[in-house]
């Protein structure tokens, strides 16, 4: 009898990786996924804070296909190792802080450690050429085998007919003319592909699944660096990028305001690591304040923060200001109005 052949799939939570990774099982090959956490994955996160997502399904994608595909799946943190993928890729960024070349090398290659560490034969992606300009064209995919080191053990399903031959293919362990040819950004295919096996429900993320690739997020993420002094930063630093609405008057100092419910009570659990500041006499948000403030700055940052909530139009309005070691005080201050706050302090 052959020996039944096995394969890990790079789950993203997106349709893509779900249909490789279906097109593979259904030729009886043994797959499992491998999902790797950077800390900037959307996945999740953002839906489960914010009010406005509460119609979002809550939940990671990633875990949610492979429980659909019936298959086990390996989240492998990969925060620490990723710095030096984002602080310096070695082919760039693309359109804002994503170094997605860097990024498909650097998770290919761990998943060929991973491949060798658990006797699994080869690697399935859910790449199609043309979808991604930095990453996904013809010209760039050899880049990722081999600079990867998976070389002719990677297997793209969703456009392999459009790719050299690789080793699973050509010792027959997969059936090359079962792989498909798919090209350019159009979901078209895709979608037919899931009619046929059934899949009706997915996640399609736009601009895929990392904040990198959102220029809001990337802005602030270069704010930060600037303000710290070094590319460096922890897992904290890049979650709270994600929440809030960010505000810089001053080169010393950051705030983060909650723009409603679910974003405070997410904010509330970094009050012994900020200085915070909320309302007491009107409805409003609860703030952080990123930096080292004189009492100059603590007075002109407590207006900001007024004039987001419910007191916006009020003469003045109590402000209580908490330090780290949860010791308060309250100030009146008068709400600065629309105009006055500028937008070149919205980071």
């Amino acid at each position: 009898m052959s020996k039944q052949r096995k394969a890990v799939a790079l789950i993203s939570g997106g349709l893509d990786s779900m249909l490789a990774a279906k097109t593979i099982m259904d030729q009886g090959i043994h797959v499992e996924g491998i999902n790797f956490f950077t800390g900037f994955c959307v996945e999740g996160h953002t839906h489960a804070i914010r009010q406005q997502d509460k119609n979002k399904p809550n939940r990671n994608n990633a875990l949610w296909v492979a429980e659909q595909l019936g298959i086990k799946l390996h989240i492998v943190d990969v925060i620490e190792e990723y710095k030096k993928v984002l602080i310096n890729p070695k082919h760039g960024y693309g359109a804002y802080m994503n170094p997605c070349l860097d990024c498909k090398i650097f998770m290919v290659n761990k998943a060929k450690q991973w491949i060798v560490e658990n006797d699994f034969d080869f690697i399935i992606t859910g790449e199609v050429i043309g979808q991604r300009p930095m990453s996904q064209t013809k010209s760039k995919m050899p880049i990722v085998a081999k600079q990867s080191g998976a070389d002719d053990l990677l297997l793209r399903p969703m456009c392999a007919k459009n790719l050299p031959a690789t080793l699973p293919e050509i010792e027959g362990w997969v059936d090359r003319e079962k792989l498909h040819d798919i090209t350019g950004r159009s979901r078209k295919p895709q979608i037919e592909m899931a009619k046929q096996f059934g899949i009706d429900e997915y996640s399609q993320p736009a601009g895929g699944c990392c904040f990198l690739t959102d220029k809001a997020y990337s802005t602030k993420l270069v704010d930060l660096w600037k303000f710290q002094g070094t590319k460096d930063y922890e897992l904290d630093d890049i979650m709270l990028l994600k929440v809030g609405r960010h505000i810089r008057p001053q080169a010393n100092y950051k705030l983060i305001i909650a723009r409603e419910e679910g974003e405070g009570r997410f904010l509330e659990g970094y009050k012994k690591e900020f200085i915070s500041m909320h309302c007491l006499s009107h409805t409003g948000p609860l703030a952080l304040v990123d930096g080292t403030l004189s009492a100059e700055d603590l007075y002109f940052a407590a207006r900001i923060v007024a004039r987001y909530g419910q007191g916006r139009y009020a003469e003045l309005v109590d402000m209580n200001v908490m330090d780290k070691e949860g010791i308060a005080r309250v100030i009146q201050v008068k709400p600065f109005s629309e105009e006055e706050i500028l937008k070149e302090w919205h980071v």
